[in-house]
């Protein structure tokens, strides 16, 4: 199957995972990752400075209306809600919070999910809160393939464990395992 991009959510715990699995990617990696991270609202260049220094692909905060392209990471904007559209963009929004979150991981992989439907592969990792459990559902409904970090492996449980208990997902996957799956890609 020939897939059109990649989603990542994450909140406590996930940031070291993300940073293994951006470090794991040839620069030529063939999709658009799309990452949706909680993180304080205020905290700007030098999250995306971080990810950027361990990674093999470009990582950026998109502006409204950006082209998506293959081979480059968009992280969800502090305190902005990342919607996919379905001209292949990004649209951001200042939004109430959702889930006490903004960014909020259900609102970016629910937009996902309606732009790429079975061409999107949804990832759920470590976080304290249940935000991108119905989100990942919807990648499941939308035939999109759905990879969980296993909750054993989790640093924070809940939102593995959330979105395991909301719908029947392809993999739960180590981050060893999700690193060699995106590498096959």
């Amino acid at each position: 199957m020939a897939y059109k991009a990649v989603i990542i959510g994450g909140s406590a715990g996930s940031f070291q995972i993300v940073t293994r699995i951006l470090n794991s990617m040839n620069s030529s990696f063939p999709l658009p990752v799309l990452l949706c991270l909680h993180r304080l609202k205020h905290v700007r260049s030098a999250f995306v400075e971080a990810l950027s220094l361990k990674s093999n692909i470009p990582v950026k905060e998109p502006n409204d209306k950006d082209q998506l392209k293959s081979g480059i990471a968009y992280l969800a904007p502090a305190n902005y809600h990342m919607f996919i559209e379905l001209a292949n963009r990004v649209a951001l929004s200042a939004d109430d919070p959702v889930n006490h979150s903004r960014p909020s991981i259900d609102l970016s992989f629910i937009t996902a999910a309606n732009a790429y439907r079975d061409k999107l592969i949804g990832i759920i990792l470590s976080g304290a809160n249940r935000d991108g459990a119905f989100g990942l559902k919807k990648v499941v409904d939308n035939g999109g393939l759905s990879i969980v970090q296993d909750p054993k492996e989790s640093e924070v449980k809940t939102m593995p464990e959330s979105a395991l208990q909301l719908t029947k997902v392809d993999y739960v996957y180590s981050t060893d395992q999700i690193i060699r799956f995106l590498q096959k890609l």
